[in-house]
């Protein structure tokens, strides 16, 4: 393996890792629900412009935005009015 190839390995990783990094910050998640989902999902599609990831790791990557999003609303919905 040459060394453009260890860097560009290296990128990759460190592209997905940051994008699995947003997916796990559930305070920045519950905190604004609707931007976190529209990062992640517009991380998704540059992961897959960029052919970090293939279109069944996008559509993967997009399922989990979704079900963050999922989560939020019921996270949120749950929380006590405060009345």
């Amino acid at each position: 393996m040459n060394e453009e190839h260890t860097l560009a390995l290296g990128r990759t990783v460190s592209t997905v890792a940051a994008w699995n990094e947003l997916l796990q910050d559930e305070t920045a998640l519950l905190d604004n629900p609707g931007a976190h989902h529209k990062a992640l999902v517009q991380g998704a599609h540059m992961l897959h412009q960029i052919q970090v990831v293939d279109r069944d790791g996008l559509s993967d990557l997009l399922e989990q935005a979704d079900g963050a999003l999922a989560y939020a609303v019921e996270a949120l919905l749950d929380q006590p009015s405060g009345e």
